[in-house]
């Protein structure tokens, strides 16, 4: 039994969450939010305009904004360790 996530992790995807605001046409001044998140690659999202593509076809609502946030672009900065001696003057 395999994880989806961890496979796809290995084939280089992320975890990427998408802030997607909108209006619904039954009521156009409340603004409304929905939060989506799956496995996808950065920087070219092609999960996330998959199903962004879905929502203008098939949900009768109006995107506002989308606001992503990736698993690369939010991690921990990247480092490693120096074995040496730095001497000041």
């Amino acid at each position: 039994m395999s994880d989806r996530g961890f496979i796809a992790q290995l084939e280089g995807y992320g975890l990427t969450t998408a802030e997607i605001h909108y209006y619904r046409s039954d009521a156009p001044s409340l603004l409304q939010l929905f939060i989506w998140q799956e496995y996808d690659l950065a920087p070219d999202f092609p999960v996330l305009f998959d199903f962004l593509d879905y929502w203008r076809r098939e949900i009768e609502a109006a995107l506002h904004s989308v606001r992503i946030a990736h698993g690369r672009s939010i991690g921990p900065t990247e480092w490693r360790a120096v074995d040496g001696i730095i001497p000041l003057p």
